[in-house]
């Protein structure tokens, strides 16, 4: 049996497709997804929960509490850049908790999502706040759309009942612009088509072209993530 990937760092604009890949692989039966897809038993550390609870607490702090808000201003953005590198950092530290479990990666892959804009310092300033732990493991599966199709898809999947949902968040459309309508992917994968030089290591990447979309559809969201598998894992050695 192959390898499976110990860490896979999943990124691309909101509503690009990364929630609904997870989705698929939630749905694939654990012995067709370790053989398609080099992945079994998985867990996602994403960055979507940790900076909604901050929008959570800053609405019960003003509104219940009648206390000042202590991450976001009253539109919702956070009051210091460095809150983005934060939660890589945070990211990094529940990988780490993970790792107490010395067998952790003996039959699981962790999965870190998040999306990035250049306006709040871009992957080049995210990818540098992870720990040298997760990148002598990480692939990096970057999902490839225009800001245009991000726009679409964010509108279609948001549920103004469900914000707080993984599958059913959305952003407003000025701040959709405002925070990711420019991204730094082509400049910080641009000195290679295989690696991206990450803290002085050399972490391999795939890029899942996503337009037209595929993770709407099953039937094309599986032969998809094949493609992009299969040349991963040419890429990691395995």
């Amino acid at each position: 049996m192959k390898p499976h990937f110990p860490v896979i760092i999943l990124c691309g604009r909101p509503a690009s497709g990364k929630s609904e890949v997870i989705d698929f692989l939630k749905k694939t039966p654990v012995d067709e997804r370790h053989r398609r897809f080099g992945i079994g038993e998985f867990e996602e550390i994403d960055d979507f929960p940790m900076l909604w609870t901050w929008f959570e607490e800053d609405a019960l702090l003003q509104k219940i509490m009648g206390k000042p808000r202590m991450h976001t201003d009253d539109d919702g953005y956070f009051l210091f850049q460095y809150q983005w590198d934060l939660l890589i950092e945070r990211i990094s530290l529940e990988y780490d908790k993970k790792l107490r479990d010395t067998d952790y990666h003996d039959t699981r892959t962790a999965i870190l999502e998040f999306s990035r804009g250049t306006e709040h310092g871009g992957y080049r300033s995210a990818f540098s706040h992870l720990n040298d732990a997760i990148l002598e493991k990480a692939l990096i599966v970057y999902i490839n759309v225009t800001y245009e199709e991000s726009l679409r898809k964010n509108r279609k999947r948001f549920n103004p009942d469900r914000p707080d949902s993984i599958l059913e968040h959305g952003l407003p459309d000025e701040k959709l612009e405002k925070l990711y309508h420019d991204v730094d992917w082509e400049e910080v994968s641009a000195d290679s088509p295989t690696h991206i030089e990450i803290n002085g290591k050399q972490v391999p990447y795939v890029v899942f072209e996503n337009m037209p979309s595929k993770t709407d559809d099953p039937a094309l969201l599986g032969p998809a993530l094949d493609e992009v598998f299969v040349k991963a894992r040419t890429l990691y050695g395995g």
